[in-house]
């Protein structure tokens, strides 16, 4: 009798893909090396190991919203959808298990983000938007949720009690232990790890006023649950393989952090939870 798959969803910012420019060819140190994203690692993954027999992926959901002209600007180059002849952040053909994965993508804004800041009306929008991408996942029957470069930050889905609590988590590139001097949350993990490996911690983001700091020269990435903080969740697994160059370009070092930490932390992270959402999904039939 042939083993049940556990329903995997995806969730990503397309307009973060965009910044990583995933699915080009990038400078690196002289010579061009391809720029994958961790959704083609993890379709690559399920087609050629052992995660292909644990997990299905049943849908790739991204947050843009193409009525903001913020997110418009962002995607210039790419758009919203894999057109002919467009650059796109993995390959057209790209399948898992027989089914494109152009065919698994769909969208659930998060329109909310072009409402003003601290307002009941923003608030509102937010929940909203949590509520469309629950019922979402509801459809789908998810058994597991992974974030990657998610630009929003969950709050009633990850609630204690909520259906999805503990059953989605985030791939970060950076390591997001509190405790750990090589610790990186948030949007600028990687620039923050490329300053430390030059003695300099950055004090405030907006001015970039920064200061002189012990030098620091590993990064890594971190599997972790998600709440309602910024990579601030449990950690499940991490890995601290990247040696940074203090003369990496922003995308050498999200190039080579990417190969040596976050695409092994994720494989690793998966394979754990797939023996914990196989006890979830015992229980919820």
């Amino acid at each position: 009798m042939a083993k049940t798959k556990l329903r995997l969803v995806y969730i990503w910012s397309l307009r973060n893909a965009a910044a990583d420019e995933a699915g080009r060819y990038i400078d690196y140190k002289g010579e061009r090396r391809y720029m994958k994203s961790p959704l083609e690692y993890l379709v690559e993954s399920l087609n050629e190991t052992p995660l292909g027999d644990a997990y299905s992926l049943e849908a790739v959901i991204f947050d843009d919203d193409e009525g903001s002209a913020r997110d418009r600007e962002k995607l210039e180059d790419y758009g919203f959808a894999c057109g002919a002849g467009r650059q796109w952040f993995y390959p057209p053909t790209l399948a898992v298990n027989g089914r494109r994965v152009n065919d698994l993508l769909c969208a659930v804004p998060s329109t909310y983000r072009r409402l003003p800041q601290n307002t009941p009306v923003r608030k509102a929008g937010k929940s909203d938007f949590e509520a469309r991408l629950l019922e979402k996942l509801s459809t789908l029957d998810a058994h597991l949720v992974v974030l990657d470069g998610l630009l929003v930050i969950l709050d009633e889905l990850v609630r204690p009690g909520a259906r999805f609590y503990r059953r989605i988590v985030n791939i970060h590139p950076g390591i997001t232990r509190i405790e750990s001097p090589y610790e990186r949350r948030g949007a600028h993990a990687t620039l923050d790890a490329l300053h430390g490996a030059k003695g300099l911690k950055v004090v405030n983001w907006r001015t970039m006023e920064m200061k002189p700091a012990p030098v620091i020269d590993m990064t890594g990435a971190s599997f972790h649950y998600v709440d309602d903080g910024i990579d601030s969740g449990e950690v499940i697994v991490d890995a601290l393989d990247t040696r940074i160059d203090p003369q990496d370009s922003i995308l050498e070092l999200r190039w080579n952090n990417f190969n040596k930490s976050l695409f092994p932390a994720l494989h690793r992270g998966l394979m754990h939870m797939a023996g914990v959402a196989g006890v979830v999904a015992r229980e919820s039939v």
